[in-house]
């Protein structure tokens, strides 16, 4: 089959008409939403099993992804492939799952072949298709209608329009859902440990050095003592609590060397008779364990700082952060 000659022109104004054609069909759907959209959304907000996605070829492939956005954004979601179901694995639907069936056509063979045996296990069935009046349809608690859209493709043919506006439709339930639920970012991070996505929502509490290699000094403890508890953890600070382990001072290694150079022309710091009272940062900047990593990095760079104390909500000490946990996570 020979190439079509077209020139930079003609293929850029393709390109632009089928960007343009799925544009206009997305926002055709968003016009058209209504109280199907709100009934389905309340479904899968309410489910108490599953939301098991289904299609076959490209409309399963969006399904997936659908199913992907779900599970990622706080809906307990997996995806099964029409055919395997067909093959065995009906067996893992449960009378509390919630099944999205995509198919435009709402005749696709596969997916028909599962509405009876979906209705005899009890799960609710949702569809989204483009023809409503379909066997799905009909089959269907729920209908979600993309509309009578028109393939972008030359042809008429290859699902192009149709896979675009169900995938946007899947986004617009997953978020829907995550706002009702009022997912957070703390949550988000929770489902996504790995990666660059991962690094930026790790929470001071996931970075911070706790227990032995947060070393703790009571208020009135020598100096020394104190240089001593940082030196033996290999720690950059050192926290100074009151009785009842509520932070009143922090003191870090740059404290230490400003003070070397401020005693100089004294007589010299002399580490035993001192206190760290005497030396310590008094209401020092603090940060909670519960706020993303990358708050506490751009806190420590505003105000040039490379340790921060963690505390609690009552102002207990709770940890330390400093640079290096940052670098060591790839945040910095």
């Amino acid at each position: 089959m020979p190439d079509n000659d077209l020139s930079p022109e003609q293929l850029l104004a393709t390109a632009r008409d089928v960007l343009q054609q799925e544009a206009r069909a997305i926002a055709g759907l968003a016009e058209q939403l209504g109280s199907p959209f709100i009934a389905a959304a309340a479904a899968l907000h309410a489910c108490r099993g599953m939301v098991v996605v289904t299609g076959m070829g490209k409309a399963g492939l969006v399904g997936a992804k659908i199913s992907a956005t779900l599970a990622s954004t706080g809906t307990r979601s997996y995806f099964l492939h029409p055919a395997d179901a067909a093959h065995g694995d009906l067996g893992r639907l449960d009378e509390a799952d919630v099944v999205v069936a995509l198919s435009f056509s709402g005749t696709t063979e596969e997916v028909v072949r599962l509405l009876e045996p979906i209705r005899r296990i009890g799960a609710k069935l949702i569809a989204v298709t483009g023809h409503p009046e379909s066997l799905l349809g009909r089959f269907a608690d729920l209908v979600l209608d993309v509309g009578k859209v028109v393939e972008a493709c030359p042809l008429g043919l290859a699902p192009t329009t149709s896979t675009s506006v169900m995938l946007a439709l899947g986004d617009a339930l997953a978020l829907t859902i995550m706002r009702r639920r009022n997912f957070a970012p703390e949550d988000f991070a929770r489902f996504h440990p790995a990666g660059a996505l991962g690094r930026k929502l790790l929470t001071v509490g996931e970075v911070m050095r706790k227990g032995r290699d947060a070393p703790i000094v009571p208020i009135g403890t020598s100096l020394l003592a104190a240089v001593k508890a940082m030196t033996d953890t290999r720690a950059g600070a050192v926290t100074v609590v009151e009785p009842g382990g509520k932070a009143v001072g922090f003191y870090t290694d740059g404290d230490l060397r400003r003070n070397v150079v401020q005693w100089a022309d004294r007589g010299g710091l002399d580490l035993t008779r001192r206190t760290i009272d005497e030396v310590m940062t008094r209401q020092p900047r603090t940060i909670g364990s519960g706020h993303l990593a990358t708050e506490a990095l751009h806190l420590m760079k505003e105000h040039q700082l490379d340790q921060i104390l963690v505390v609690d909500d009552s102002g207990r000490a709770a940890g330390l952060l400093d640079v290096q946990d940052l670098l060591r996570v790839g945040l910095v």
